[in-house]
């Protein structure tokens, strides 16, 4: 292994050096953090309907080659300063299309003390895809909509012994673990030892114990925070979703209130990038999340236009890392409507931006005539959420407006391209 990951204090460390501290153009600010994203899908796969997975242009599903496209894809991201991702041994839902509880992505016996070996050999060549890359992987164990395919507690405590030891066997010096994707949701219900926070602190010290010492953390869902957990926790998980600038900000405070002294860690928030200046301001490592172009699989784990681009830019910024600067008319795009990208007649519309805190609100605009107003990041047409949103039945002949409000008093038009 070439990249080691560790923890001094509230700073991590790649290789004995405080991250992004090599960079000579980097901001003293930023050292230290670990600015990530979620690939949760990363080695994913259905034994339930794989064949629904040949789709996005695509013509068959094959997870070892959507495994290797993410590996492909990791030296584009460190170019910009990701530094990390999160991939799940059971994976994470589509937030849009096929139902979660319809999908087997479990790797685990029910017993748990098993890991099936196809999970096994693509979790291993991402791991050390990773390396290669030079960077780290936290390494998700429990997803809710598949640890009920888990039969009880003590089965639960054998799975965390398992993705342990198959951590400590492989010699992995690039991992930490996220023992469960947002432990408080109600998906848990059948495992009070992941829900609870007593019962959560408990797995944390068995798979730090079981994993030869990798750092351990927990995540919640958006907005929440545990002292427990934090407390028994190597480094302090978080997540953003549904979280505005404000609240965002609010629960950091809260967080850091608690005087640990770990480095605290968003490994999941939204395509609402202007989340991440308050990241940086508050020294916070911040996980983008791209439920659209990351989480449905077929993943396009390239840094795609739109969204993706504009995280990839703003960390880029915030890290001090020089990339050329994208001309101004390519800082809005309306997103949604690329080739390939319809499911049962629907299609997921927003205008995304790269400095999205910049606008006041959009109307969009279908076959002439307003359809919908939107007034909050990551501005789509039917907001539930920052980090999601409802689908729009379309049809190939509809002609698609965007008309962007700023701040500053200029209209602005974008349309499908």
């Amino acid at each position: 292994m070439s990249t080691t990951i560790s923890i001094q204090n509230e700073s991590f460390l790649i290789n004995g050096q405080r991250v992004y501290s090599d960079i000579e153009t980097s901001k003293p600010a930023a050292h230290g953090l670990l600015m990530n994203a979620r690939f949760i899908q990363g080695i994913f796969d259905d034994r339930a309907d794989p064949s629904r997975f040949a789709r996005w242009g695509k013509s068959e599903w094959d997870p070892r080659a959507h495994t290797q496209a993410l590996i492909d894809a990791l030296p584009e991201w460190y170019s910009y300063g990701l530094r990390a991702f999160t991939v799940g041994f059971q994976g994470g839902g589509p937030c849009f299309t096929v139902a979660n509880d319809t999908i087997d992505n479990n790797p685990f016996g029910e017993d748990g003390t098993t890991l099936d070996d196809a999970y096994a050999e693509r979790m291993d060549a991402l791991i050390r895809g990773a390396d290669e890359a030079g960077m780290g992987v936290i390494v998700s164990y429990f997803y809710g909509s598949q640890a009920s395919r888990i039969r009880d507690g003590r089965a639960i405590r054998n799975a965390v012994k398992t993705a342990s030891g198959f951590l400590k066997e492989g010699g992995y010096t690039n991992v930490l673990i996220e023992v469960a994707n947002e432990m408080n949701i109600g998906s848990f219900r059948d495992h009070p030892i992941v829900q609870q926070p007593e019962g959560m602190a408990s797995l944390i010290d068995l798979a730090r114990d079981a994993s030869g010492g990798m750092g351990v953390g927990c995540s919640g869902g958006g907005g929440y925070r545990n002292r427990e957990v934090a407390e028994a926790s190597d480094f302090i998980l978080v997540h953003g979703n549904g979280q505005s600038r404000q609240r965002f900000y609010e629960m950091i405070r809260e967080v850091r209130s608690w005087d640990q002294n770990k480095p605290i860690v968003t490994n999941e928030d939204s395509q609402a990038i202007g989340n991440v200046e308050v990241a940086f301001k508050t020294q916070t490592s911040w996980g983008y999340y791209n439920n659209a172009t990351k989480q449905e699989p077929p993943a396009d784990w390239r840094v795609t236009r739109g969204e993706d681009t504009f995280f990839a830019h703003r960390m880029a910024e915030g890290i001090g890392i020089e990339v050329p600067a994208l001309p101004e008319e390519d800082h809005y795009y309306l997103q949604g409507l690329e080739p390939n990208l319809s499911y049962n007649g629907q299609r997921w519309i927003r205008l995304a931006s790269l400095r999205p805190e910049a606008i006041s609100f959009v109307d969009f605009y279908r076959n002439g005539e307003l359809f919908y107003t939107s007034y909050d990041e990551s501005f789509p047409i039917n907001f539930n959420s920052n980090w999601r949103y409802g689908g729009v039945d379309v049809s190939e002949d509809d002609e698609w407006k965007a008309v962007i409000h700023l701040g500053n008093g200029d209209v602005l038009e974008r349309t499908a391209e």
